[in-house]
């Protein structure tokens, strides 16, 4: 199988219109029916939450590193099975055997990768974060082992189970009809921080004790004071740039009152504005993001 070159992803189209969720290529196994890696394997090099890539920007293969790499399982791309390895310096751990790789973000690689190559490399990402950062038992502080066949680990000696945790997050498309039968109107919000010149959705993480739906009437009502009428699932994705597991839900709805203005909480969001769908700002999130998906769902709905 040859690894999918740069390319920009586009999510496909589902029966409404919309963009729902990109194939699911990526299966996050961690076991693989071979107990070690063939030499044409992905081998994903992960140092803090930056990858290396290849000099044509793609994905190493396995032979292409040293011989005693330390390889973890990470799962499989449309069938090839992937491993991971971590490094803590900049270095080139293919020994000079592939000159002119670069080390890029993971941001970077998902504004030019097929989306299931990007959706391996934040997991990559993710499961790096969380074996670094997961080393020790938090109840007897003795050292953890791996859990055979989990992206988990275990307390040999009290027996603390620790798994590797997701943070759910929501985001919200917010639509109005549009003054004198006009086009439909979108809500969309500047952050206080983060990519502040980008014209963004209402999001925020679920609190514990919250459906998904909950979280997002409480984000509405906390950010930008209005109260929702109907509420629609959209789609998800992961999301490797907020931290390792945060899973992103998104969700369509409909202002409960029309002629409400939106008054920003000050803190999260320092503007708020309806714009017609056909006339959006070009400041929008990343073609790569579920935001712009629906974004661009919303608009294409008119």
């Amino acid at each position: 199988m040859t690894v999918p070159l740069p390319g920009r992803p586009t999510p496909p189209t589902d029966d409404a219109g919309g963009q729902g969720n990109p194939p699911a290529d990526v299966q996050p196994a961690v076991r693989h029916t071979d107990p070690a890696p063939a030499p044409d394997d992905l081998g994903l090099v992960v140092a803090g939450t930056r990858l290396l890539t290849t000099p044509d920007g793609g994905l190493p293969r396995v032979g292409e590193l040293p011989a005693g790499t330390g390889w973890v399982p990470l799962g499989t791309l449309d069938g090839l099975p992937a491993w991971l390895t971590e490094t803590t310096g900049n270095g080139d751990p293919t020994g000079g055997r592939r000159p002119g790789g670069r080390w890029r973000s993971w941001r970077a690689l998902a504004a030019e990768l097929p989306e299931p190559v990007a959706t391996l490399a934040g997991r990559a990402v993710a499961v790096a974060t969380w074996r670094r950062t997961h080393r020790w038992c938090g109840a007897c502080r003795a050292a953890l082992a791996d859990v055979p066949g989990e992206t988990a680990r275990r307390c040999p000696d009290c027996g603390l189970y620790v798994p590797l945790r997701l943070s759910p997050a929501v985001l919200t498309a917010i639509t109005r009809p549009g003054p004198d039968g006009g086009p439909t109107e979108l809500l969309l919000v500047r952050h206080a921080s983060g990519p502040t010149e980008l014209w963004a959705l209402v999001a925020g993480f679920v609190e514990a004790g919250e459906s998904l739906e909950t979280a997002v009437r409480r984000e509405v009502r906390e950010e930008v004071s209005l109260g929702l009428d109907t509420i629609d699932y959209f789609g998800s994705q992961p999301w490797a740039i907020s931290g390792p597991g945060v899973l992103l839900a998104g969700f369509t709805a409909t202002v409960a009152d029309p002629g409400a203005a939106p008054v920003v909480d000050g803190r999260e969001l320092v503007r708020a504005r309806w714009f017609p769908v056909d006339a959006l700002p070009a400041e929008l999130p990343p073609a790569y993001s579920i935001s712009r998906w629906l974004i661009d769902a919303v608009a294409a709905r008119g």
